[in-house]
C-alpha cells in the first residue's frame, strides 16, 4: 500500500476506538490524571490520542521543555537542500486547543512511590499514569576525545535543530577539496538508516557546490541498514567521492581531537574540515531518573509499553528496549497509540485492542532517488516481534523511486498531523 497522508492516519482509527465506560481510577481526586514527558513522536501523540478518544475524562498534562519541536527524521533533507528549517519545526497549539496542558519546562525529578514529577521551575505534577517519550542522550567518551563540550566543534546533529544548522553551517564554509568526515554510532541507536542518509544528502550538497570535497566515514558496524541501496546510489550518484571504513579496516577503533581537527582511524590521523560525530546513545536522562532503566535503555512489556519496573509508568520510543522495532519516530507514533489505548482503558474501563505495531523508514539518497525498509509487528510475552518486512530493491526505476520519495512526504505530513493537531 502506497502511505500517504490519509492512508497513514486511516491507520490510527483501530488503536483510537473506545467503548464509553465509568471511571476506574480517579475517584478520590476528580478525573484520573497522565503526565507525559517528552513531546516527539511518541510523547505528543500519547498525550493528543488519550486526551482526544477519552473525551474529557482524562487529565492529560505534556511536559516539554522546547515551544518549537524540530523532527529529527527529515532534517537531513536540510543538509541537502531539499527543506528548510521552518519546514521541521512545529508547535503545540493544536494539543492545547484538543485538551492537552502543555507545560514548558525540564522534567528533573520523578518520585515513583508518591507518583509526582518534579519541574524545573519548582512545581510538582502528580500523576495516575507517566508516560515517558524522552529520546536519546549520548554516552560522553564513547568516541575517545569527544564528549558533550565538543559537540560545538563537531556536531552530533542527531537531535534536531541548533545542532542541524551548526552542521549545515560547518557543511557550506568548507575549502574546495576538503573533507568531511563522519563517525558513525554502534547499535543500537536512533533511526539506523540515519547517518547514511546524511551521508546521502552531505554528497548532494557538495557534488552541486564543492564536486572536488571528499567524504570519509568511520563506522564500528561490519554491515549498515539499507547498505546494498545505499552504495549502489553512492556509486550511481557520488562515484569516488565517499569512503566507508567499516569495523574489519578499523572503523571501530577511532578517536577525535577537537581543537586539532583530527579524526584518528585504527591509528592513521586524518585532518578534516567538518567532522559529525554520532556518538552512542542511551535512553534519555529522565528515564533513568525515574529509575526505570537497565543503565542504558528502558526494557518494557510489549502488550501496554509499561516498564518491567513500574506498571505504571511506561516508555516510547527510542528510550525503549522493546525488542524489534528500530528506535524511530515511525516506531515510537506506533507505540504511543498502543500505549494510549491500554492507559485509557486501565484509567477509565474503554475497551483495549491487541497490540498492533508499524514501522517504515524511508531514505532520500538524491534527488527523486527515494529507498524504504519496513515491517510489522506483535507483542509477545517477551518483546515486539517482528511479523513481516519488506525494502526497496536495487536496480528499481527512477519512476519507483520518485514514487517512494512522493511517498516519504506524504507520510511526514501525516504523521506531523497525527502528532501535533
Amino acid at each position: 500500500m502506497t502511505m500517504n497522508r490519509r492512508t497513514f492516519l486511516g491507520t490510527t482509527v483501530a488503536a483510537s476506538a473506545t467503548l464509553a465506560a465509568p471511571m476506574v481510577l480517579g475517584a478520590g481526586h476528580g478525573k484520573p490524571r497522565v503526565v507525559v514527558i517528552g513531546g516527539g513522536a511518541g510523547g505528543a501523540t500519547a498525550a493528543r490520542y488519550i486526551a482526544k478518544d477519552s473525551k474529557g475524562e482524562i487529565d492529560v498534562t505534556l511536559v516539554e521543555p522546547t515551544r518549537k519541536y524540530y523532527t529529527c527524521f527529515f532534517s537531513n533533507l536540510y543538509l541537502g537542500g531539499f527543506k528548510e528549517m521552518d519546514d521541521l519545526g512545529h508547535t503545540y497549539g493544536g494539543l492545547a486547543a484538543n485538551g492537552v496542558n502543555v507545560v514548558h519546562d525540564w522534567a528533573i525529578g520523578v518520585d515513583r512511590d508518591t507518583k509526582t514529577v518534579t519541574l524545573a521551575g519548582g512545581s510538582t505534577l502528580k500523576y495516575d499514569k507517566l508516560i515517558l517519550s524522552p529520546g536519546i542522550d549520548f554516552v560522553d567518551m564513547s568516541v575517545p576525545g569527544w564528549d558533550i563540550t565538543s559537540q560545538n566543534a563537531m556536531p552530533h546533529a542527531y537531535k534536531a535543530g541548533s545542532q542541524t544548522e551548526l552542521l549545515k553551517a560547518q557543511l557550506m564554509a568548507m575549502p574546495q577539496g576538503g573533507t568531511f568526515a563522519m563517525v558513525a554510532p554502534p547499535n543500537p541507536y536512533r533511526c539506523p538508516p540515519g547517518p547514511y542518509e546524511r551521508i546521502s544528502m552531505v554528497a548532494h550538497y557538495l557534488k552541486n557546490n564543492n564536486p572536488t570535497a571528499k567524504i570519509l566515514i568511520a563506522d564500528p558496524k561490519p554491515k549498515f541498514s539499507k547498505m546494498g541501496l545505499f552504495q549502489e546510489g553512492w556509486s550511481n550518484h557520488y562515484d569516488g567521492m565517499i569512503e566507508w571504513v567499516g569495523e574489519d579496516f578499523g572503523g571501530g577503533n577511532v578517536a577525535v581531537d577537537a581543537d586539532a581537527m583530527t579524526l584518528s582511524i585504527d591509528g592513521d590521523v586524518n585532518k578534516v574540515d567538518v567532522c559529525n560525530v554520532i556518538p552512542a546513545m542511551k535512553a534519555g536522562k529522565i528515564a533513568d531518573i525515574a529509575g526505570v532503566t537497565d543503565g542504558n535503555w528502558a526494557p518494557v512489556n510489549a502488550v501496554d509499553m509499561s516498564t518491567k519496573a513500574d506498571p505504571d509508568v511506561y516508555v516510547l520510543g527510542d528510550a525503549s528496549q522493546q525488542g524489534d522495532m528500530p528506535k524511530s519516530g515511525f516506531s515510537a507514533n506506533s507505540q504511543a497509540k498502543v500505549c494510549a489505548n491500554a492507559v485509557r482503558g486501565a484509567l477509565t474501563g474503554s475497551k483495549v485492542f491487541p497490540a498492533k505495531f508499524s514501522n517504515t523508514c524511508w531514505s532520500l539518497i538524491d534527488t527523486n532517488d527515494g529507498v524504504k525498509v519496513g515491517a510489522t509487528y506483535e507483542a509477545t510475552a517477551e518483546k515486539i516481534a517482528k511479523v513481516d518486512g519488506f525494502i526497496s530493491q536495487t536496480g528499481e526505476s527512477a519512476d519507483v523511486r520518485k514514487a517512494t520519495y512522493e511517498e516519504s512526504e506524504g507520510w511526514y505530513s501525516g504523521i506531523t498531523a497525527d502528532m501535533f493537531g
